[in-house]
């Protein structure tokens, strides 16, 4: 499975949506530092939410395969900017979270995500594991693998190394 990094406001469901992919039961943990753990990089939502040290997320997602926006289905306002995955070497996914809520507006969390560059959205409920398997099934696709070369070529005709 691909290593996933997630990046995202605080109680966004981070936490809990790795343990929801590692089929675990869900109880709350407040992530105080950035982890590498069994598939996955979680990180404070506090990276997110300043300026100060967001640009440590950059940093953090090479130790990953793909790089993931997090943002609750029910959230008032998007931390993440347009064209985002600009600064990232790695696929930029969005992952709704909390889509089980009365209150969820998808529609408009997944437009956020596909202005900030996600070149795939996934909605999913932590509690009732919907949409969990689908972005299960995304992860377990293998990485390509180019030789520096093949990179070159490929940037040189404007592609991503995963494209």
């Amino acid at each position: 499975m691909r290593t996933l990094f997630l990046m995202g406001r605080s109680e966004a469901g981070k936490t809990s949506l790795m343990q929801a992919l590692r089929g675990e039961k869900l109880h709350y943990v407040k992530t105080q530092f950035t982890g590498v753990d069994r598939g996955g990089v979680d990180t404070p939502g506090e990276y997110a939410e300043s300026k100060n040290v967001g640009v440590g997320l950059a940093c953090f997602s090479f130790e990953a395969d793909v790089a993931a926006i997090i943002c609750a289905a029910n959230e008032p306002f998007s931390v993440f900017e347009p064209n985002n995955n600009c600064f990232l070497n790695r696929p930029l996914i969005g992952i709704i979270t909390k889509i089980d809520l009365p209150d969820a507006n998808v529609p408009m969390v997944r437009q956020w995500m596909i202005n900030s560059g996600c070149e795939r959205v996934f909605c999913v409920s932590n509690v009732t594991r919907e949409g969990i398997d689908e972005l299960k099934e995304y992860l377990s696709q293998e990485t390509p693998k180019l030789s520096l070369m093949e990179a070159i070529e490929k940037q040189n005709r404007g592609l991503r190394d995963w494209d």
